[in-house]
């Protein structure tokens, strides 16, 4: 089993031991909403305040979930047992900081949050449709080509990172030209593709009778790329926009 997403790989279920009960599909579903529902309760928060104009008070608290939610998600990567409590807490800290963003792009785009989850939900029924149907093929070169595609998403990001800690940035691809959005098409097409990936390793988590705790695990890396395309869909209608 391979993934580029860095919750779910190959090594995943190793070391895990024995279980009296094991993780499901229909487990995995409902965890997943879940986490799904506590990210949309925390964001309404964040959305309320800066839709109200009191921009300064979400602040604290979008910061806070963007730090707080990748605090929880590298403990739930390092201690996986532990996922049924910080998978939850990882989707309220995420729920903060995507709330005041969608609430900010809001005001700068009118409609472009309900368009983005519009196309990330379409995306996420379309791909498991497609996945469950057997129109999609998870090959060993299908993984690869995926994995490869992400790494070097990532590599980008962490450079362009690097980057604006010096005042420097990346030419043409957050720009709203045609490369730009060219990049930003190319990236929502690698992570819906990820999707897919894990949908596969879901099912083989099943296969292989991991323990029940594996269920929220597997959920927690779904709602990873899920919050992952919602954010690459909000910078590609951005640019649209514009």
């Amino acid at each position: 089993m391979r993934s580029s997403n860095p919750t779910l790989n190959e090594n995943t279920f190793v070391g895990l031991g024995e279980s009296a009960t094991r993780m499901t599909i229909n487990g995995t579903v409902t965890r997943t909403l879940i986490l799904l529902a506590l990210v949309v309760l925390s964001a309404l928060y964040t959305w309320d305040l800066v839709r109200a104009g009191d921009t300064q008070a979400a602040l604290p608290w979008a910061l806070g979930g963007g730090i707080g939610g990748l605090l929880f998600a590298l403990i739930t990567c390092f201690v996986k047992r532990a996922a049924p409590f910080t998978a939850p807490l990882y989707a309220i800290c995420e729920g903060l900081f995507l709330g005041a963003l969608s609430a900010l792009m809001e005001a700068r785009f009118p409609g472009i949050v309900l368009n983005a989850v519009l196309l990330t939900g379409g995306t996420l029924f379309g791909l498991l449709a497609a996945y469950r149907s057997g129109l999609i093929k998870v090959t060993e070169n299908f993984k690869l080509g995926v994995v490869a595609a992400t790494v070097g998403i990532m590599l980008v990001y962490l450079a362009g990172f690097i980057l604006g800690l010096f005042g420097k940035s990346i030419p043409y691809i957050h720009e709203s030209g045609w490369i730009g959005i060219g990049f930003s098409l190319f990236v929502v097409v690698i992570a819906a593709l990820n999707l897919v990936l894990d949908f596969d390793f879901i099912e083989q988590g099943e296969a292989a009778g991991a323990p029940k705790y594996m269920e929220w695990y597997a959920a927690f890396g779904l709602m990873v790329t899920l919050i992952w395309l919602y954010i690459e869909f909000l910078r590609l209608l951005a640019k649209l926009r514009r």
